[in-house]
């Protein structure tokens, strides 16, 4: 049970979190590869995000300075090559139609999430100290400014800058030590059971989770002190007004 009276300050998880509301970006990106038309299966789409992502983990592609656009785009190039190389795809396929498509039909759903997000931010970093905790690319800064974000947060721990990737609970004492306070003062909110609940729990955190859509199927006995199915839900949690 989230005791609101403790809480002192917020680390925020971003991807999944506050860019789409808590949507699994897999499925938001399959949603783009639906509205454009791409003749592959999702099974087939899974396969290429996966390689994707593998691909963008090892090799410096995402620089410092890249946008969420371009994240997106770079993630549809290495996605659409795969399925041309591995025969999904025509190699006539339209390579510039789709990424392009992607990247901006995953460019606006992030806005708009990000919009309905930021007002509530905004009047929680009025009454609350926040620090943003992610898995990222070396580029956070980049996308936050963007998105008008930036200012709102008193620190940022980054995967790729900091040397520790969630799940490891490692990254969530970084974010406490931001901070200031002990463990159970602050509250986590993510998406992600696995890699943002789980570990802030195991370093004594409360926790909110934004369930909606994960990778894979809940088990069904997942748990936290909070969970709510909509970002705006978090107005009534810590009663804004």
């Amino acid at each position: 049970m989230l005791n609101l009276e403790k809480i002192k300050g917020i680390i925020f998880d971003y991807g999944g979190t506050i860019d789409s509301n808590g949507m699994h970006w897999a499925d938001v990106i399959w949603m783009s590869y639906e509205a454009l038309h791409i003749p592959v299966s999702k099974d087939i789409f899974r396969e290429a995000y996966v390689h994707g992502e593998r691909t963008l983990a090892k090799n410096r592609i995402i620089l410092p300075n890249h946008n969420f656009w371009h994240v997106i785009r770079l993630k549809a190039e290495t996605q659409i090559q795969w399925l041309i190389d591995n025969k999904y795809l025509s190699e006539d396929a339209d390579f510039t139609k789709y990424t392009t498509g992607i990247a901006d039909w995953c460019y606006a759903y992030a806005q708009m999430a990000v919009s309905m997000a930021l007002p509530i931010i905004k009047k929680l970093s009025e009454k609350y100290p926040l620090v943003l905790v992610s898995n990222f690319y070396g580029n956070i800064k980049a996308v936050l400014k963007d998105f008008h974000l930036a200012t709102l947060f008193s620190a940022i721990v980054e995967s790729s800058v900091v040397g520790i990737r969630k799940p490891d609970p490692e990254i969530f004492r970084l974010g406490i030590k931001e901070l200031g306070f002990t463990a159970g003062e602050i509250v986590v909110i993510g998406d992600s059971y696995d890699k943002d609940i789980v570990p802030a729990k195991a370093v004594g955190c409360q926790t909110i989770w934004l369930k909606r859509t994960g990778w894979s199927e809940y088990k069904g006995d997942e748990t936290a002190d909070s969970v709510i199915t909509d970002f705006a839900e978090l107005k009534e949690i810590f009663q804004l007004q």
